[in-house]
């Protein structure tokens, strides 16, 4: 995860993709995909908009502050795993279409503010047509996959697609 995207070695998804979603947001270099209720795919051309609200955002001391009451409970076994909190992705077309999808967020605790500013400064590009989705695709071609990165990290890792050509 880096930002408000989960990125496999298929697809570059808005939010979590798996089993507890009803809903996906597929970017590709080509097509903007929405999978359930609200199916649809556009090209990058016919996208005008492309949003996303009720991410989770809190400072960092909030975030360790939750990290530490997790693992405390879980060395309790007092723990139980909640769902993640919801994102809604909203999507504006040339022809008018609008479409709003809720897509389970990515933050095992919460993003930082400017991980969402820097994630939808990218998202912006890619509706321009002046970056593309293949920034993320190629970046998780070259990581060597291992570990989980931080928010100072995530916040590098998309300040560095932002400033590719």
């Amino acid at each position: 995860m880096v930002g408000l995207f989960w990125i496999d070695a298929e697809n570059v998804h808005l939010g979590t993709p798996g089993a507890t979603a009803t809903a996906e947001v597929l970017l590709t270099p080509e097509v903007l995909r929405v999978t359930g209720p609200a199916a649809g795919q556009w090209p990058w051309g016919e996208v005008t908009a492309l949003t996303v609200t009720g991410a989770p955002v809190r400072s960092a001391g909030v975030r360790w502050a939750g990290r530490a009451a997790t693992v405390a409970a879980a060395a309790l076994d007092l723990w139980m795993p909640g769902s993640p909190e919801m994102m809604t992705v909203a999507v504006g077309t040339r022809d008018g279409a609008h479409v709003e999808v809720l897509v389970p967020s990515g933050a095992a605790t919460a993003y930082t503010r400017r991980e969402v500013d820097l994630s939808h400064a990218l998202l912006t590009r890619f509706v321009e047509g002046t970056s593309s989705p293949a920034l993320p695709s190629r970046w998780w071609g070259t990581r060597d996959g291992t570990g989980q990165l931080r928010s100072r990290e995530r916040e590098a890792v998309l300040e560095e697609w932002l400033a590719a050509p």
